[in-house]
């Protein structure tokens, strides 16, 4: 009979199929490079298989039975996870640490407020802040390495409960000389040829102002120059402040000093649907729902006085 695998193997597995990069994932799990090398070398010699395709070079690359494996050892953390959240459920309520995961486009603008009223609200409650694109946070909940997690939909979160909270729109921002500037109100047709400045690939903000452009068929980035990507919100203002394009930002960084010192106007878009909706996602009959959803005001900003999502 073949021993089992520890959890700590199975967690230096999954850490290295999400970064793709041995001391990268060496470091998430706290652990030197060489341990974590070796931990994955014994599960494969345990397990009398190879899960690494050591052929390649330096790549991280998995073989096929090594995928397969990484897909079941995410839901043996997952259930090993439910067995911690069944204890730390039965302790006093709102108690113990939370670790909460967050995307870039959310966090500035919320957990700033968030850090100071949930532990006056709840001082035995530990708050851990973990600021990643979606499709990290997500692996990063799916593993057990978080509790919670505030993002943007819509997004690929279909294997998690979530509670959406408000509805945030979408405006345009472009500089002051700009043509559109004199409308009070954007026609999302208005930009179907206007170069947009987008966020780079993983971000969930620049697929949701994709498909917004989308809804105009014509939609493209004009023929003249390249696509514009930029890392952040920040340079993203910057790039519009500069001439190269216009930018979709959600209400949320408007409302805050993002665009400050800027001569740049911002307009609503119609004609489409332009928003995305903030919520909170965590594994699906996790025994700390209760605790979440008694969170869940904590983090409305207090200038979104509308919540009710419905019919909307």
């Amino acid at each position: 009979m073949l021993p089992m695998p520890s959890a700590q193997q199975l967690r230096y597995l999954v850490t290295l199929a999400e970064l793709r990069h041995f001391g990268r994932a060496a470091r998430a799990c706290a652990v030197t490079q060489s341990t974590l090398s070796a931990g994955i070398l014994a599960l494969e010699r345990q397990m009398d298989v190879r899960l690494l395709d050591r052929d390649v070079g330096k790549k991280v690359v998995f073989t096929p039975l090594g995928d397969k494996v990484i897909v079941r050892a995410r839901a043996a953390l997952e259930a090993l996870q439910g067995v911690l959240d069944v204890a730390v459920a039965s302790r006093e309520p709102m108690s113990g640490l939370l670790r909460l995961g967050v995307i870039p486009t959310i966090g500035p603008f919320v957990m700033p407020a968030l850090v100071r009223r949930l532990p006056e609200a709840y001082p035995q409650l530990r708050l851990s802040l973990n600021e990643d694109m979606t499709h990290n946070v997500m692996e990063k909940l799916a593993a057990g390495r978080l509790d919670l997690v505030l993002l943007a939909m819509p997004c690929d979160c279909a294997d998690s409960e979530t509670l959406p909270l408000w509805r945030d729109p979408f405006l345009l921002v472009m500089p002051r000389g700009h043509a559109l500037a004199r409308l009070l109100e954007v026609p999302v047709r208005s930009i179907a040829h206007e170069r947009m400045i987008l966020l780079e690939d993983g971000h969930c903000l620049r697929e949701q102002t994709l498909a917004l452009c989308r809804q105009v068929r014509s939609w493209g980035q004009p023929e003249d120059g390249a696509e514009c990507t930029v890392s952040s919100l920040y340079t993203m203002v910057e790039m519009v402040a500069a001439g190269m394009g216009l930018a979709l930002l959600p209400r949320l960084a408007v409302d805050s000093p993002l665009l400050a010192g800027q001569d740049l106007v911002v307009r609503p878009v119609t004609g489409a649907q332009a928003w995305r909706t903030i919520g909170l996602a965590w594994r699906p009959r996790s025994p700390r729902t209760a605790d979440f959803r008694t969170i869940a005001p904590f983090f409305v900003p207090d200038s979104i006085t509308d919540t009710n999502l419905e019919g909307k």
